[in-house]
Protein backbone atom coordinates (compact mmCIF):
# COMPACT_ATOMS: atom_id res chain seq x y z
CA UNK A 1 0.00 0.00 0.00
CA UNK A 2 1.16 3.27 -0.68
CA UNK A 3 0.38 6.55 1.00
CA UNK A 4 1.38 9.65 -1.18
CA UNK A 5 2.54 12.49 0.12
CA UNK A 6 3.78 14.48 -2.67
CA UNK A 7 3.84 18.47 -3.92
CA UNK A 8 3.29 18.70 -7.96
CA UNK A 9 4.33 21.53 -10.00
CA UNK A 10 2.56 21.29 -13.54
CA UNK A 11 3.36 24.37 -15.94
CA UNK A 12 3.71 22.42 -19.15
CA UNK A 13 0.48 21.07 -20.53
CA UNK A 14 -0.72 19.85 -24.37
CA UNK A 15 -3.08 22.74 -25.50
CA UNK A 16 -5.27 20.14 -25.82
CA UNK A 17 -5.81 19.39 -22.14
CA UNK A 18 -5.83 23.14 -21.21
CA UNK A 19 -9.13 24.40 -19.16
CA UNK A 20 -11.60 26.73 -20.81
CA UNK A 21 -10.35 30.23 -19.10
CA UNK A 22 -13.43 32.08 -20.33
CA UNK A 23 -16.04 29.79 -19.10
CA UNK A 24 -18.36 31.74 -16.68
CA UNK A 25 -20.11 30.22 -13.76
CA UNK A 26 -23.46 31.52 -12.39
CA UNK A 27 -23.58 32.93 -8.81
CA UNK A 28 -26.06 29.92 -7.91
CA UNK A 29 -23.30 27.51 -9.35
CA UNK A 30 -20.60 29.03 -7.49
CA UNK A 31 -22.65 29.15 -4.13
CA UNK A 32 -24.24 25.67 -4.31
CA UNK A 33 -20.08 24.12 -4.83
CA UNK A 34 -18.62 26.70 -2.05
CA UNK A 35 -21.55 25.25 0.41
CA UNK A 36 -20.65 21.38 -1.18
CA UNK A 37 -17.45 22.21 -0.32
CA UNK A 38 -17.68 23.82 2.81
CA UNK A 39 -19.47 20.08 3.90
CA UNK A 40 -16.98 18.34 1.94
CA UNK A 41 -14.21 19.77 3.95
CA UNK A 42 -16.76 18.97 7.52
CA UNK A 43 -16.90 15.28 6.42
CA UNK A 44 -13.87 14.25 4.44
CA UNK A 45 -11.01 16.52 5.88
CA UNK A 46 -9.39 14.18 8.65
CA UNK A 47 -9.64 16.98 11.06
CA UNK A 48 -10.76 20.47 9.52
CA UNK A 49 -10.43 22.16 12.87
CA UNK A 50 -6.85 21.37 13.54
CA UNK A 51 -5.79 24.45 13.42
CA UNK A 52 -8.81 26.50 13.20
CA UNK A 53 -11.70 26.72 15.53
CA UNK A 54 -15.22 25.95 14.45
CA UNK A 55 -16.48 29.72 15.04
CA UNK A 56 -13.63 30.98 12.71
CA UNK A 57 -14.18 28.39 9.75
CA UNK A 58 -17.92 29.22 9.68
CA UNK A 59 -17.14 32.79 9.68
CA UNK A 60 -14.48 32.23 6.70
CA UNK A 61 -17.09 30.06 5.03
CA UNK A 62 -19.98 33.09 5.53
CA UNK A 63 -17.03 35.66 4.56
CA UNK A 64 -16.41 34.03 1.63
CA UNK A 65 -19.89 33.03 0.52
CA UNK A 66 -20.71 36.84 1.12
CA UNK A 67 -18.22 37.90 -1.12
CA UNK A 68 -19.89 36.93 -4.58
CA UNK A 69 -21.47 40.10 -5.47
CA UNK A 70 -21.47 39.37 -9.38
CA UNK A 71 -24.16 37.21 -11.37
CA UNK A 72 -21.62 35.24 -12.42
CA UNK A 73 -17.79 34.27 -11.72
CA UNK A 74 -15.42 32.97 -14.47
CA UNK A 75 -12.95 29.82 -13.66
CA UNK A 76 -9.92 31.57 -12.06
CA UNK A 77 -12.19 33.67 -9.90
CA UNK A 78 -13.77 30.76 -8.74
CA UNK A 79 -10.52 28.97 -7.93
CA UNK A 80 -9.85 31.77 -5.89
CA UNK A 81 -12.41 32.27 -4.27
CA UNK A 82 -12.49 28.16 -2.59
CA UNK A 83 -8.83 28.48 -2.12
CA UNK A 84 -9.13 31.42 0.05
CA UNK A 85 -11.61 29.48 2.03
CA UNK A 86 -9.22 26.21 2.16
CA UNK A 87 -6.27 28.28 3.02
CA UNK A 88 -8.04 29.45 6.40
CA UNK A 89 -7.49 25.95 7.98
CA UNK A 90 -3.74 25.97 7.64
CA UNK A 91 -3.21 22.36 6.87
CA UNK A 92 -0.58 22.27 3.61
CA UNK A 93 -1.88 19.29 1.72
CA UNK A 94 -5.68 20.27 1.27
CA UNK A 95 -5.78 22.59 -1.13
CA UNK A 96 -6.65 23.47 -5.33
CA UNK A 97 -3.67 22.84 -7.10
CA UNK A 98 -2.22 25.89 -8.54
CA UNK A 99 -4.28 26.64 -11.97
CA UNK A 100 -1.40 25.91 -13.98
CA UNK A 101 -3.63 25.28 -17.09
CA UNK A 102 -5.00 28.68 -16.90
CA UNK A 103 -1.52 29.73 -16.49
CA UNK A 104 0.12 28.59 -19.68
CA UNK A 105 -3.31 29.55 -21.70
CA UNK A 106 -2.47 33.29 -20.27
CA UNK A 107 1.21 32.63 -21.27
CA UNK A 108 0.35 31.09 -24.64
CA UNK A 109 -1.84 34.23 -25.16
CA UNK A 110 0.92 36.80 -24.72
CA UNK A 111 0.67 37.11 -20.93
CA UNK A 112 3.33 38.77 -18.74
CA UNK A 113 4.05 38.89 -15.36
CA UNK A 114 6.27 40.88 -13.13
CA UNK A 115 10.11 40.61 -13.67
CA UNK A 116 11.49 39.94 -10.25
CA UNK A 117 11.80 36.97 -8.76
CA UNK A 118 12.24 36.79 -4.79
CA UNK A 119 13.46 34.72 -1.92
CA UNK A 120 12.39 35.52 1.92
CA UNK A 121 15.64 36.29 3.59
CA UNK A 122 15.57 37.05 7.25
CA UNK A 123 11.63 37.26 7.23
CA UNK A 124 12.46 39.95 4.34
CA UNK A 125 11.82 39.88 0.59
CA UNK A 126 14.49 40.01 -1.26
CA UNK A 127 15.48 39.88 -4.87
CA UNK A 128 16.84 36.62 -6.03
CA UNK A 129 16.53 37.05 -9.98
CA UNK A 130 15.91 40.15 -11.96
CA UNK A 131 14.98 39.73 -15.58
CA UNK A 132 13.91 43.33 -15.31
CA UNK A 133 16.67 44.83 -17.79
CA UNK A 134 17.28 47.31 -15.26
CA UNK A 135 20.79 46.25 -13.65
CA UNK A 136 21.09 48.96 -10.69
CA UNK A 137 18.61 46.70 -8.68
CA UNK A 138 20.76 44.38 -7.09
CA UNK A 139 20.32 40.90 -6.27
CA UNK A 140 19.53 41.06 -2.40
CA UNK A 141 17.31 44.21 -2.86
CA UNK A 142 14.50 44.50 -0.06
CA UNK A 143 11.27 45.06 -2.17
CA UNK A 144 9.52 47.46 0.28
CA UNK A 145 6.42 48.16 -1.86
CA UNK A 146 4.74 47.16 -5.67
CA UNK A 147 2.73 50.41 -7.04
CA UNK A 148 2.67 51.86 -3.91
CA UNK A 149 1.20 48.74 -2.00
CA UNK A 150 3.45 47.39 0.58
CA UNK A 151 4.90 44.09 0.32
CA UNK A 152 3.48 42.95 3.52
CA UNK A 153 0.08 43.66 2.32
CA UNK A 154 0.62 42.08 -1.35
CA UNK A 155 2.36 38.93 0.79
CA UNK A 156 -0.68 38.56 2.90
CA UNK A 157 -3.20 39.00 -0.03
CA UNK A 158 -1.08 35.93 -1.55
CA UNK A 159 -0.67 33.96 1.59
CA UNK A 160 -4.91 33.33 0.90
CA UNK A 161 -3.86 31.30 -2.18
CA UNK A 162 -1.11 28.72 -0.55
CA UNK A 163 -2.15 25.93 1.69
CA UNK A 164 0.25 25.62 4.57
CA UNK A 165 0.69 24.95 7.99
CA UNK A 166 2.92 27.77 8.78
CA UNK A 167 4.38 30.73 7.12
CA UNK A 168 7.23 29.24 7.24
CA UNK A 169 6.28 26.71 4.70
CA UNK A 170 4.02 29.33 2.84
CA UNK A 171 7.28 31.29 1.86
CA UNK A 172 8.95 27.99 0.78
CA UNK A 173 5.69 27.45 -1.17
CA UNK A 174 5.90 31.13 -2.32
CA UNK A 175 9.29 30.60 -3.58
CA UNK A 176 8.88 27.03 -5.22
CA UNK A 177 5.83 27.97 -7.42
CA UNK A 178 7.75 31.72 -7.47
CA UNK A 179 6.54 35.33 -6.63
CA UNK A 180 5.65 36.63 -10.54
CA UNK A 181 3.71 33.35 -11.23
CA UNK A 182 1.67 34.11 -7.64
CA UNK A 183 1.40 37.98 -8.46
CA UNK A 184 -0.48 36.94 -11.66
CA UNK A 185 -2.91 34.95 -9.83
CA UNK A 186 -3.59 36.86 -7.43
CA UNK A 187 -3.45 40.63 -8.72
CA UNK A 188 -4.26 39.82 -12.49
CA UNK A 189 -2.29 41.33 -15.40
CA UNK A 190 -0.12 44.53 -14.87
CA UNK A 191 2.04 46.06 -17.46
CA UNK A 192 4.01 48.50 -15.53
CA UNK A 193 4.76 48.32 -12.09
CA UNK A 194 6.82 51.09 -9.72
CA UNK A 195 9.13 49.23 -7.67
CA UNK A 196 10.60 50.51 -4.16
CA UNK A 197 13.78 49.29 -2.95
CA UNK A 198 16.36 49.08 -0.39
CA UNK A 199 19.90 48.13 -0.50
CA UNK A 200 22.54 48.88 2.22
CA UNK A 201 19.99 50.91 4.20
CA UNK A 202 19.32 53.02 0.29
CA UNK A 203 15.68 53.43 -0.62
CA UNK A 204 15.18 53.94 -4.55
CA UNK A 205 12.18 53.67 -6.65
CA UNK A 206 12.64 52.01 -9.91
CA UNK A 207 9.71 52.02 -13.00
CA UNK A 208 9.62 48.35 -14.52
CA UNK A 209 8.24 46.88 -17.30
CA UNK A 210 6.28 43.41 -17.10
CA UNK A 211 8.05 40.77 -18.92
CA UNK A 212 6.80 37.85 -21.61
CA UNK A 213 6.02 34.78 -19.56
CA UNK A 214 7.92 31.98 -21.93
CA UNK A 215 10.27 34.40 -23.42
CA UNK A 216 11.06 37.28 -20.28
CA UNK A 217 10.78 34.59 -17.14
CA UNK A 218 9.56 30.62 -18.00
CA UNK A 219 12.53 30.20 -20.52
CA UNK A 220 14.89 31.81 -18.03
CA UNK A 221 14.51 30.16 -14.69
CA UNK A 222 15.18 27.28 -12.81
CA UNK A 223 12.16 25.36 -11.10
CA UNK A 224 13.67 24.26 -7.80
CA UNK A 225 12.11 21.22 -7.11
CA UNK A 226 14.84 18.44 -8.63
CA UNK A 227 13.76 15.45 -9.66
CA UNK A 228 17.34 14.70 -11.19
CA UNK A 229 18.88 10.88 -10.00
CA UNK A 230 22.33 10.85 -9.37
CA UNK A 231 25.54 9.38 -7.55
CA UNK A 232 28.73 11.54 -7.34
CA UNK A 233 31.67 10.76 -5.72
CA UNK A 234 33.98 13.25 -3.77
CA UNK A 235 36.70 11.65 -2.35
CA UNK A 236 36.02 9.02 0.48
CA UNK A 237 32.21 10.51 0.26
CA UNK A 238 29.65 9.06 -2.13
CA UNK A 239 26.96 11.64 -2.63
CA UNK A 240 23.53 10.28 -3.59
CA UNK A 241 20.32 12.29 -4.68
CA UNK A 242 17.29 10.03 -5.20
CA UNK A 243 15.22 12.32 -7.13
CA UNK A 244 11.67 12.79 -6.03
CA UNK A 245 9.98 9.47 -4.35
CA UNK A 246 7.51 9.32 -7.39
CA UNK A 247 7.69 7.64 -10.85
CA UNK A 248 8.42 4.09 -12.45
CA UNK A 249 9.26 2.50 -8.92
CA UNK A 250 11.00 -0.12 -11.18
CA UNK A 251 13.32 2.09 -12.73
CA UNK A 252 13.93 3.76 -9.47
CA UNK A 253 14.89 1.06 -7.63
CA UNK A 254 17.14 -0.29 -10.46
CA UNK A 255 18.71 3.15 -9.66
CA UNK A 256 19.06 2.12 -5.89
CA UNK A 257 20.27 -1.03 -6.55
CA UNK A 258 22.95 0.40 -9.23
CA UNK A 259 24.03 3.43 -7.04
CA UNK A 260 24.85 1.35 -4.05
CA UNK A 261 27.10 -1.31 -5.96
CA UNK A 262 29.37 1.36 -6.87
CA UNK A 263 29.05 2.95 -3.90
CA UNK A 264 30.03 -0.16 -1.73
CA UNK A 265 32.88 -1.53 -4.59
CA UNK A 266 34.34 2.01 -3.79
CA UNK A 267 34.27 1.62 -0.29
CA UNK A 268 32.96 5.06 1.02
CA UNK A 269 33.02 6.43 4.20
CA UNK A 270 30.65 8.40 3.90
CA UNK A 271 27.47 8.59 2.64
CA UNK A 272 25.33 11.33 1.73
CA UNK A 273 21.71 11.73 0.87
CA UNK A 274 20.34 14.79 -0.67
CA UNK A 275 16.77 15.36 -0.36
CA UNK A 276 16.85 18.92 -0.81
CA UNK A 277 14.49 20.68 -3.13
CA UNK A 278 12.65 17.36 -3.20
CA UNK A 279 8.83 17.11 -3.86
CA UNK A 280 8.26 13.74 -1.58
CA UNK A 281 6.16 11.11 -2.91
CA UNK A 282 5.24 7.37 -1.36
CA UNK A 283 6.84 5.89 1.19
CA UNK A 284 7.18 2.73 -0.57
CA UNK A 285 10.37 4.41 -2.32
CA UNK A 286 11.77 5.93 0.27
CA UNK A 287 11.79 2.88 2.78
CA UNK A 288 13.60 1.04 -0.31
CA UNK A 289 16.72 3.20 -0.31
CA UNK A 290 16.49 3.40 3.81
CA UNK A 291 16.68 0.00 3.57
CA UNK A 292 20.13 -0.24 2.13
CA UNK A 293 21.46 1.91 5.35
CA UNK A 294 19.12 0.56 7.92
CA UNK A 295 20.38 -1.30 10.86
CA UNK A 296 17.33 -3.46 11.87
CA UNK A 297 13.72 -3.71 10.57
CA UNK A 298 11.78 -0.36 10.56
CA UNK A 299 8.51 2.08 10.09
CA UNK A 300 8.04 5.32 8.74
CA UNK A 301 6.01 6.24 11.15
CA UNK A 302 4.29 5.20 14.61
CA UNK A 303 0.99 5.59 14.09
CA UNK A 304 -1.22 6.02 10.92
CA UNK A 305 -4.95 6.68 10.88
CA UNK A 306 -7.35 7.35 8.24
CA UNK A 307 -10.88 9.37 8.47
CA UNK A 308 -13.08 7.52 6.36
CA UNK A 309 -16.14 9.05 4.54
CA UNK A 310 -18.81 9.17 2.21
CA UNK A 311 -16.79 11.30 -0.88
CA UNK A 312 -13.68 8.83 0.19
CA UNK A 313 -15.53 5.39 -0.36
CA UNK A 314 -16.92 6.88 -3.51
CA UNK A 315 -13.87 7.97 -4.67
CA UNK A 316 -12.22 4.50 -3.84
CA UNK A 317 -14.91 2.14 -5.31
CA UNK A 318 -14.71 4.12 -9.04
CA UNK A 319 -11.06 4.58 -8.83
CA UNK A 320 -8.92 1.72 -6.49
CA UNK A 321 -9.13 -1.91 -6.15
CA UNK A 322 -11.87 -2.55 -3.70
CA UNK A 323 -10.29 -5.99 -2.57
CA UNK A 324 -7.08 -4.53 -0.56
CA UNK A 325 -7.00 -4.39 2.98
CA UNK A 326 -6.09 -0.87 3.29
CA UNK A 327 -9.35 0.04 0.86
CA UNK A 328 -11.48 -2.18 2.37
CA UNK A 329 -10.94 -0.87 5.68
CA UNK A 330 -12.06 2.44 4.36
CA UNK A 331 -15.16 1.09 3.02
CA UNK A 332 -16.12 -0.91 6.62
CA UNK A 333 -16.01 1.79 8.77
CA UNK A 334 -18.67 4.11 8.66
CA UNK A 335 -18.87 7.68 7.61
CA UNK A 336 -16.81 9.97 9.82
CA UNK A 337 -14.85 6.87 11.81
CA UNK A 338 -11.42 7.72 12.70
CA UNK A 339 -9.28 4.34 12.26
CA UNK A 340 -5.94 3.29 12.06
CA UNK A 341 -3.85 1.12 9.98
CA UNK A 342 -1.10 -0.55 10.65
CA UNK A 343 2.22 -1.12 7.75
CA UNK A 344 4.30 -4.15 8.96
CA UNK A 345 7.94 -3.43 9.56
CA UNK A 346 10.37 -2.96 6.37
CA UNK A 347 13.31 -5.19 6.46
CA UNK A 348 16.76 -4.00 5.38
CA UNK A 349 18.51 -5.40 2.57
CA UNK A 350 20.85 -8.37 3.05
CA UNK A 351 24.69 -7.61 5.16
CA UNK A 352 26.35 -7.96 2.42
CA UNK A 353 24.17 -5.36 0.42
CA UNK A 354 24.06 -2.60 2.85
CA UNK A 355 26.68 0.36 2.97
CA UNK A 356 28.02 0.44 6.72
CA UNK A 357 29.69 3.83 7.11
CA UNK A 358 28.31 6.96 8.08
CA UNK A 359 25.18 8.44 6.58
CA UNK A 360 24.10 11.89 6.33
CA UNK A 361 20.73 13.12 4.81
CA UNK A 362 20.60 17.08 3.43
CA UNK A 363 17.37 18.94 4.39
CA UNK A 364 16.48 22.50 3.51
CA UNK A 365 13.01 24.02 3.38
CA UNK A 366 11.81 22.66 0.14
CA UNK A 367 11.92 19.06 1.87
CA UNK A 368 8.43 18.34 0.61
CA UNK A 369 6.27 16.03 2.09
CA UNK A 370 7.56 12.11 2.19
CA UNK A 371 11.00 14.06 2.15
CA UNK A 372 10.66 15.02 5.03
CA UNK A 373 9.11 11.80 6.55
CA UNK A 374 12.14 9.88 5.61
CA UNK A 375 14.43 12.81 7.21
CA UNK A 376 12.48 12.54 10.29
CA UNK A 377 12.77 8.91 10.11
CA UNK A 378 16.24 8.88 9.74
CA UNK A 379 16.84 11.01 12.94
CA UNK A 380 14.59 9.03 14.87
CA UNK A 381 16.10 5.62 14.06
CA UNK A 382 19.18 7.23 14.30
CA UNK A 383 20.28 5.85 11.12
CA UNK A 384 22.25 8.88 10.34
CA UNK A 385 22.63 12.95 11.11
CA UNK A 386 20.27 15.35 9.40
CA UNK A 387 22.31 18.24 8.40
CA UNK A 388 20.95 21.45 6.93
CA UNK A 389 17.59 23.53 7.46
CA UNK A 390 14.29 23.38 9.12
CA UNK A 391 12.38 21.25 6.68
CA UNK A 392 8.68 23.68 5.80
CA UNK A 393 6.77 20.47 5.81
CA UNK A 394 6.13 18.82 9.56
CA UNK A 395 7.19 15.05 9.32
CA UNK A 396 3.61 14.65 11.57
CA UNK A 397 1.33 15.87 9.24
CA UNK A 398 -1.92 15.32 7.38
CA UNK A 399 -1.59 14.19 4.26
CA UNK A 400 -2.43 11.21 2.33
CA UNK A 401 -5.16 13.05 0.11
CA UNK A 402 -7.53 12.01 -2.12
CA UNK A 403 -9.04 14.41 -5.09
CA UNK A 404 -12.89 15.33 -4.81
CA UNK A 405 -14.37 17.17 -8.08
CA UNK A 406 -17.51 19.74 -7.22
CA UNK A 407 -20.10 18.99 -9.49
CA UNK A 408 -21.30 22.27 -10.89
CA UNK A 409 -17.82 24.31 -11.58
CA UNK A 410 -15.76 20.40 -12.22
CA UNK A 411 -13.03 21.96 -9.64
CA UNK A 412 -10.92 19.43 -7.83
CA UNK A 413 -9.89 19.72 -4.53
CA UNK A 414 -7.27 17.73 -2.98
CA UNK A 415 -8.66 16.48 0.58
CA UNK A 416 -6.09 15.06 3.66
CA UNK A 417 -7.32 11.83 4.95
CA UNK A 418 -5.17 10.82 6.89
CA UNK A 419 -2.51 11.87 9.75
CA UNK A 420 0.51 10.54 10.06
CA UNK A 421 2.35 11.05 13.31
CA UNK A 422 6.78 10.69 12.72
CA UNK A 423 8.54 7.71 14.23
CA UNK A 424 9.65 8.65 17.53
CA UNK A 425 6.13 9.74 18.50
CA UNK A 426 7.10 13.51 18.32
CA UNK A 427 3.55 15.35 17.00
CA UNK A 428 4.92 19.31 17.67
CA UNK A 429 4.00 21.44 14.68
CA UNK A 430 7.60 21.68 13.11
CA UNK A 431 9.85 20.72 10.74
CA UNK A 432 12.24 18.42 10.89
CA UNK A 433 14.97 20.34 13.07
CA UNK A 434 18.40 19.23 11.48
CA UNK A 435 21.23 17.82 13.97
CA UNK A 436 23.65 19.77 12.45
CA UNK A 437 22.68 23.26 11.23
CA UNK A 438 24.25 25.19 8.01
CA UNK A 439 22.13 28.12 6.45
CA UNK A 440 21.21 27.88 3.09
CA UNK A 441 21.32 31.16 0.99
CA UNK A 442 19.04 31.54 -1.53
CA UNK A 443 20.37 34.61 -3.14
CA UNK A 444 23.38 33.20 -4.72
CA UNK A 445 24.36 29.86 -6.82
CA UNK A 446 26.53 28.17 -3.98
CA UNK A 447 25.86 25.17 -2.30
CA UNK A 448 26.99 26.33 0.91
CA UNK A 449 24.82 23.14 2.79
CA UNK A 450 27.18 20.54 1.38
CA UNK A 451 30.38 22.11 1.13
CA UNK A 452 30.03 22.81 4.55
CA UNK A 453 29.41 19.30 5.01
CA UNK A 454 32.01 17.73 2.75
CA UNK A 455 34.55 20.29 4.65
CA UNK A 456 33.33 18.60 8.06
CA UNK A 457 33.92 15.06 7.02
CA UNK A 458 37.40 15.55 5.07
CA UNK A 459 36.06 15.65 1.47
CA UNK A 460 36.40 18.30 -1.25
CA UNK A 461 33.13 19.93 -3.41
Amino acid sequence: MRVFCYITILFVLPYSLLAQPNVQFSKEEVVSDLEILRQLLVDAQYDVYAYISEQEFESAYLGAKSSIESDSLNLLETIKLYQGLISKINIGHTSIDFPAQLYVQYAQEGGTVFPLEIAIEYDKPLVRKNWSGNHIINIGSEILSINGVPMATILSRIYTQISAESIYLKNAKLELYSFPRYYWLVFGKQDNFEVETKYNGTISKHKLKAVDVIEGFEMKRTEIINGKRELIFYGHSAYLNPGNFAGNEVVYRQFIDSAFVQINNAHSQNLIVDLRNNGGGNDSFSDYLVSYFARNPFKWNSSFTLKTSQQLKSYVRANSDTTSDYNQQILVHDNGEIFSFAFPKYQPQPKHKQFKGKVYVLVNRQSHSQAAVMAAQVQDYNFGVVVGEETGDYPTLYASIFPAKLPNTGITVNISKGYIVRVSGNNQDQGVVPDIYIKDYLLDEEDEILRALLKRVGSQL
